[in-house]
């Protein structure tokens, strides 16, 4: 791989955690744990997933542009390459992504402000819910689902399986070094099954906006196994099984053992099985995001 598509790889790697971690923090907070805005760790994954956003949409314009231009990974400050691009539709939605970061500073300066207050506002709730309705949206403007042949199919499909994603990897960021970071029996017992709920939910719209991107973009079964696409598509969907067992360890431990847990007012020993089972998880998504920014770069047809 060329060194500055690799590059270009990694920013869309970083964008993509940013998003994830900071959309699915802020739904976390604000729909199922409001009081966690007001706690570090909590705060601290929204924090994180904003600086990564921020700075992955920034590096990805110009590595972008260094790639289209045959340039080296150094170029993707220099303005004889960014003042082209942002002319580019590419340019523009990117410009606007970067835009949209930077209001959600906005709203993420409310929140770190306010906590719990802010959370429960309805025009903090409204504000924030634009700004990742846009963040989710030009991240599809620039995929493969805005080239599909059915584009309001592929790309409905494809704001579903972002929403969907970053509701489950951004609160299980929250729900490792938030929640369980704290072992306070009752946000135990009344977070964890709100989330597993909501996780349950979030894979089957992950899933099923999986498979429509997939029909839309792959096309034929030959072409998963004969295309270098198709086999990164391949690798994403073997390491996502994985991380659904693992998902599936910690469901199974929540029928059995959350009782158990709050009543030893969370006992390190009792919920120590449940963190590595969530920390497996949020491992293995890194992969999966790494595998989800090569098929963004990458031709379905080759």
């Amino acid at each position: 791989m060329e060194p500055v598509k690799a590059w270009y790889v990694f920013a869309r790697t970083v964008d993509y955690a940013g998003l994830t971690l900071f959309a699915g923090g802020l739904l976390f907070l604000a729909a199922l744990w409001p009081g966690g805005a007001g706690h570090r760790g909590a705060r601290s994954v929204v924090v994180t997933g904003w600086v990564l956003g921020l700075l992955g949409t920034l590096a990805g314009l110009g590595l972008q542009a260094a790639w289209a231009a045959q340039r080296p990974p150094g170029d993707f400050l220099s303005w004889d390459l960014l003042s082209p691009a942002l002319d580019s539709q590419f340019g523009r939605i990117w410009f606007a992504r970067a835009l949209l970061w930077l209001l959600g500073g906005v709203v993420l300066a409310w929140l770190l402000q306010r906590g719990r207050a802010a959370a429960t506002a309805l025009p903090w709730r409204a504000g924030a819910g634009a700004v990742l309705l846009g963040l989710l949206r030009t991240t599809g403007l620039t995929g493969h689902a805005a080239e599909s042949t059915r584009p309001w199919l592929t790309q409905l499909a494809d704001l579903a399986h972002l929403a969907g994603a970053s509701a489950w990897i951004g609160g299980l960021a929250v729900l490792l070094f938030g929640v369980l970071a704290r072992r306070d029996p009752e946000e135990l017992a009344t977070v964890i099954p709100r989330y597993s709920k909501l996780a349950m939910t979030s894979v089957a719209v992950v899933v099923a906006a999986g498979v429509v991107l997939a029909w839309q973009t792959v096309g034929s079964a030959g072409r998963v196994f004969g295309t270098a696409y198709g086999r990164t598509l391949l690798v994403k969907l073997a390491v996502l099984a994985v991380v659904l067992l693992a998902a599936q360890a910690s469901r199974s431990w929540v029928g059995r053992r959350l009782d158990f847990a709050v009543v030893l007012r969370g006992d390190a020993g009792t919920v120590r099985p449940f963190v590595h089972s969530v920390a497996a998880e949020t491992t293995l998504v890194l992969v999966v995001l790494l595998a989800a920014s090569f098929l963004v770069t990458a031709s379905p047809g080759r």
